[in-house]
């Protein structure tokens, strides 16, 4: 019998829960008969989501959260505890993607990004974290990404703070064991949701002056490729949900669950090879690499055989 199973884990909260991946697992959830909050920051949103879940008769509320403010957070968690007795399930999926190059990025930006994907998180834990070593049980979700394992030109900021949450949560994991508590960290690769264009929207500045930059080529690249990913994207926010149920299920959970075919390729790929193969291969993508750099055909089966078995 699952811990979910046994009446343990009963009440979850998702931050970023009314929007893309986080909106699709605080429904899943609720399908399955947890008592879900999916927070966010945007009122109409949480409206909308709330006739959803009243339509349907469906577990699910909402709350006004801003993760990176410590009054919205205590007062967010405190609203539950005082209704539930306590958290015993934190999804940590809010984010944002700040795609620029390292030089030109404004320290404000990387401090938005960092704020926002690695701090909050360690914020929203440090909260419901008390309470669940009270109980001596609890799971904390943290949404990552294959970007947290391999960074391309563009992707520093996102990849740095995903880079972060990912030692962050291998910490808390040992950390927390004695005290019945799981960590678990989420890994998709691309998945089209509304991330997409708020990142456009913060990247703005830099896109739109990538043809005055010293990386006017990295930036054409970068975006030419990004197209490619969008249009051959097949998986929908209801895979990544799914899997997030699953380490919620799981008696003993993995500490990293891959989700998309892409990422588990790419997973395959930082694991067989080099740094410098890695890094032709990516510039090839790109356009960048000056020399033909395809990939040798028995690496390409010795990958299709790793994603195979995961």
């Amino acid at each position: 019998m699952s811990s979910s199973e046994n009446g343990q884990l009963k009440t979850v909260l998702v931050t970023g829960g009314t929007d893309g991946l986080g909106r699709a697992t605080a429904i899943l959830l609720a399908q399955e008969g947890y008592r879900v909050f999916a927070a966010g920051r945007d009122a109409q949103k949480r409206a909308a989501l709330e006739q959803f879940a009243e339509e349907h008769e469906l577990r699910l509320e909402t709350l006004a959260l801003d993760v990176t403010d410590d009054v919205s957070a205590a007062r967010a968690v405190g609203e539950i505890e005082r209704r539930t007795g306590g958290v015993d399930v934190l999804v940590n999926n809010a984010g944002i993607a700040i795609v620029a190059v390292m030089e030109e990025i404004t320290l404000g930006d990387l401090r938005k990004q960092f704020e926002t994907n690695m701090i909050a998180p360690v914020r929203m834990a440090q909260l419901v974290l008390p309470g669940m070593r009270e109980r001596r049980r609890g799971r904390i979700i943290n949404m990552s990404s294959i970007a947290g394992k391999i960074s391309n030109p563009l992707m520093g900021p996102y990849s740095g703070s995903k880079h972060a949450l990912e030692a962050v949560s291998d910490a808390m994991r040992m950390e927390l064991a004695h005290f019945g508590i799981q960590v678990v960290l989420i890994e998709p690769g691309f998945i089209p949701t509304n991330i997409n264009q708020a990142s456009a929207g913060l990247s703005a500045m830099y896109v739109q002056n990538a043809a005055a930059s010293a990386y006017a080529r990295t930036y054409s690249g970068f975006l030419e490729m990004w197209k490619k990913v969008v249009n051959r994207s097949r998986s929908k926010p209801e895979d990544c949900a799914r899997v997030i149920l699953q380490a919620i299920r799981a008696d003993s959970p993995k500490a990293r669950y891959l989700v998309t075919r892409e990422a588990k390729i790419f997973a395959a790929m930082k694991w067989l090879l080099s740094d410098r193969r890695m890094d032709q291969i990516t510039l090839r993508m790109l356009g960048m690499h000056h020399k033909a750099s395809a990939m040798p055909q028995n690496i390409q089966a010795e990958i299709e055989e790793v994603v195979r078995t995961r």
